[in-house]
């Protein structure tokens, strides 16, 4: 059994009380780049279509912020509450509080209802069209944890559901579904797919011992194929977005660089290595950072 873990209990963390640390711990506030992960293909959804004034886009972007914090943490709350016997056996999560013992499933539920009250707040300030979509995304965030017991692709039901905030994003702006609104959740997933299989190739030793299924499991032995491929239909599938909204000029040569490091990525892949791989996957904020501002770009009509 290796013993890397991701846990940060350096920092600002560790000058919080043992009690407050188990509940941050539980959100894992401790690592934000699940925050990132969440927001930003939100923002691409909010980038996305014309005709939205500045001033709303800015709000959307503020309450999808909000949003992802607590909905991510929620999530986080779901998923330790359904894996914390599995938690106990893998290195990686053996010291998350429900799986330690720091937290009791009675507190870790009264806390999931305070984070889903202060979910709602902030979906009921979004169209009616968008209520719908929100309430449609807690089935995935319930339900996604049970992946890893049934399926080799818990990461694409991952990306289904952490990857909800674009369409979300695209309804909250525009008020109406549309073709660009599916192909920018499609280009979500493949992206989401990709970067989680390499986040769980740190899990692959423990996740074999326990028969935890996993697409990371099932593609180590084909992973630069599989996570570039995932990588190409993610650009593809952005570009067929940006051809159906009308982007301008400028959306096309700010996606190159993004392009650039994804192909970067696929090159250096290394299944073995659990350190490069959680690098790598935080990368990836820079990554969806990259692609925001490229939508950005799009909307100012130059050429």
């Amino acid at each position: 059994m290796s013993y890397h873990t991701d846990i940060q209990l350096t920092g600002w963390v560790a000058r919080l009380s043992p009690r407050i640390r188990s509940y941050v711990l539980l959100a894992r506030l401790d690592r934000p780049i699940g925050i990132w992960l969440l927001w930003l293909p939100g923002v691409w959804g909010i980038l996305l279509p014309e005709g939205i004034t500045c001033v709303e886009r800015l709000r959307l972007i503020l309450l999808f912020l909000i949003g992802s914090v607590v909905m991510r943490s929620a999530g986080c709350v779901v998923n330790d509450m359904w894996d914390r016997d599995i938690d106990r056996q893998v290195a990686r999560t053996a010291g998350r509080p429900l799986a330690s013992g720091a937290l009791r499933m009675r507190q870790a539920a009264l806390f999931l209802l305070v984070l889903l009250l202060a979910g709602l707040g902030v979906l009921l300030q979004l169209n009616h069209l968008s209520w719908m979509l929100g309430a449609f995304s807690l089935v995935l965030v319930a339900f996604y944890p049970l992946a890893k017991r049934f399926t080799w692709w818990p990461q694409l039901v991952m990306g289904f559901t952490f990857g909800f905030g674009a369409p979300l994003g695209y309804t909250a702006a525009a008020g109406h579904l549309a073709w660009a609104q599916a192909a920018l959740y499609g280009a979500t997933i493949a992206w989401q797919l990709g970067f989680d299989t390499i986040y769980g190739f740190q899990d692959m030793e423990d996740d074999a011992r326990i028969g935890v299924k996993s697409t990371s499991r099932l593609m180590k032995g084909h992973a630069h194929l599989f996570i570039g491929c995932c990588y190409g239909m993610m650009i593809i599938l952005l570009a067929l977005a940006a051809i159906l909204s009308g982007v301008s000029g400028l959306f096309w040569l700010m996606l190159l660089l993004p392009a650039v490091f994804l192909a970067r990525q696929v090159m250096q892949i290394n299944p073995m290595n659990p350190v490069v791989c959680l690098q790598q996957f935080r990368a990836h904020r820079d990554i969806g950072a990259m692609v925001a501002i490229a939508f950005l770009a799009g909307l100012v009509k130059i050429f």
